[in-house]
């Protein structure tokens, strides 16, 4: 997504620059209205742009200090790319079965709903069933106010507040900004009651999904206008307004909610992708080792189906090794094309072979 510079009121100008927020410590907030006042600021000096928040009870920081919200399939110090491929595997998979279980409970909308994956994955998302490319933010401040401070056992939350361009549909695709905007309200099915009471929206970057150039395109913070940083107590509130409760924020009796546990429960038996990352790691070390052991006797040897030939020829002492290798190379194969097929178990198995067999080989 394209990065934006927001203008500030004098009063943030003292505490931070535009080039600089994401950096900086929050603008601290005494009360809500003040905080709503500050908005309004804000959007008077902003007119380029639609102004979404988002609540978060500590400021998460990135290496280089600066605060960021990546969608959840992009969050982790350290990616790769068969632990990337395997989570949107896994989003594929929690979309089938969405799909299917909201036909058999004859949910309305389903047939929209099962020709467009953005749909899918935003119900995904907002009911917190597993990792999608999109993330979280409000129109409301007062819900932004309220998630901020949920279950939250720190003295202070913060408020941010991202510049988004104007939308023009349920679906809005700005192709000049590199954005997906997403108004739930307008997708959900009516059943779905929590979109509804948290005035929810998502975004995402456009057209960028499992084979990004650079991760840092994905972060929000690129649209970072404003941080705040509120109080964590009914005091905030003053005696005009008030937090909205959990109740509310995450309505009982929500058919969606109840159809999207059932999809956590299936998926929960699916493959950690962390265990992918250990095994690929593990089994790029060992394919240049028998790679380079295969060119003494083979100096032509560049592939490791050639390497297993060679060896299996010119050291049949080691036969048994270079068969077990061959073994864990179709499992290698399995786990990056079709990864959901794959138990967490037998993975961790697998990579037990894989270490036994690197250490045999010195």
């Amino acid at each position: 997504m394209r990065r934006i510079h927001g203008k500030l009121p004098p009063e943030l100008l003292e505490h931070t620059t535009p080039k600089t927020v994401g950096k900086d410590s929050g603008f601290k907030i005494s009360s809500f209205r003040e905080l709503v006042e500050q908005i309004a600021k804000l959007s008077y000096l902003n007119k380029d742009y639609l102004l979404f928040f988002r609540g978060q009870k500590s400021d998460y920081r990135n290496s280089n200090n600066n605060s960021t919200f990546y969608p959840t399939i992009y969050r982790s110090n350290y990616l790769s790319q068969p632990e990337l491929d395997f989570r949107f595997e896994k989003l594929s998979s929690a979309s089938k079965i969405l799909v299917e279980l909201l036909k058999q409970n004859n949910i309305s909308g389903v047939s929209e709903i099962e020709r467009k994956k953005y749909i899918q994955w935003s119900i995904l998302q907002h009911y917190e069933v597993t990792e999608t490319p999109f993330i979280d933010v409000t129109q409301s401040l007062r819900v932004a106010c309220s998630f901020a401070q949920l279950d939250n056992d720190q003295p202070n939350a913060f408020i941010y507040v991202f510049g988004l361009p104007y939308y023009s549909n349920r679906i809005s695709i700005n192709s000049e900004h590199d954005l997906i905007n997403i108004r739930l309200l307008s997708i959900s099915p009516p059943q779905a009651l929590r979109p509804y009471f948290q005035e929810g929206y998502l975004v995402g970057t456009d057209d960028v999904f499992n084979d990004y150039l650079n991760k840092s395109e994905l972060d929000l913070n690129n649209r970072l206008i404003a941080k705040y940083e509120i109080p964590n107590n009914d005091d905030f509130w003053g005696i005009h307004f008030n937090r909205i409760p959990k109740s509310a924020l995450y309505p009982d009796n929500d058919i969606i909610h109840s159809i999207c546990q059932e999809i956590t429960s299936e998926i929960k038996v699916e493959l950690n992708s962390s265990n992918i990352g250990n095994y690929i790691k593990l089994w790029t070390d060992l394919e240049q080792i028998i790679i380079n052991k295969a060119k003494r006797y083979f100096p032509e040897t560049h592939t490791l189906t050639n390497a297993i030939y060679v060896l299996l020829k010119y050291d049949e002492e080691n036969s048994h090794i270079y068969s077990e290798i061959n073994y864990l190379r179709q499992f290698r194969n399995k786990l990056v094309h079709k990864p959901t097929s794959v138990s967490n178990d037998e993975t961790i198995r697998m990579t037990e072979n894989l270490k036994n067999v690197l250490n045999m080989l010195g």
